[in-house]
């Protein structure tokens, strides 16, 4: 991490996979990083997920309600579709298939089992095909782009 953000003494407060995107809280408080990763806490994380196919009804049920996993069921997330939201251009870009659909959703979840929404949609048949966490508890990636940060005191 120390290679991509020239900030001393910070340290992240939960983690990204590679294929995913967006908000990284950095911190040099290592009670808010226990808060903000720890599943005990269950600080919400929103992230908006662009999947495979259009979900239906059904599928979105699924979400809300949690979906099993091989690892257990997961709680319920909040979970809409969303029309296309206005995003930075991803490097790589995803792949696009001519013949199936594409469609968004914003999922909000407490808990952070390892890639998480990705299995999720998976599970209710909607393969993710790019994803972005879009926020942490109250603090969103909004209004930055890849690379930029910016200071907060709490």
């Amino acid at each position: 991490m120390a290679h991509l953000v020239d900030v001393p003494g910070v340290y992240p407060a939960g983690r990204l996979d590679k294929d995913s995107e967006g908000l990284l809280l950095l911190t040099d408080d290592g009670r808010l990083q226990a808060r903000i990763a720890e599943p005990r806490y269950k600080t919400q994380k929103t992230y908006l997920a662009q999947v495979e196919g259009v979900p239906d009804e059904a599928a979105i049920a699924g979400l809300r309600a949690g979906v099993m996993l091989k690892d257990g069921k997961t709680k319920p997330a909040n979970a809409e579709p969303i029309d296309p939201p206005d995003l930075w251009e991803r490097d790589p870009p995803i792949r696009y298939r001519k013949n199936v659909a594409d469609s968004w959703l914003s999922l909000t979840i407490s808990e952070g089992k390892n890639r998480q929404v990705r299995r999720m949609t998976a599970a209710v048949e909607h393969p993710t095909l790019r994803l972005v966490r879009w926020s942490v508890g109250s603090w969103t990636v909004e209004g930055l782009s890849p690379g930029e940060w910016r200071e907060i005191d709490v």
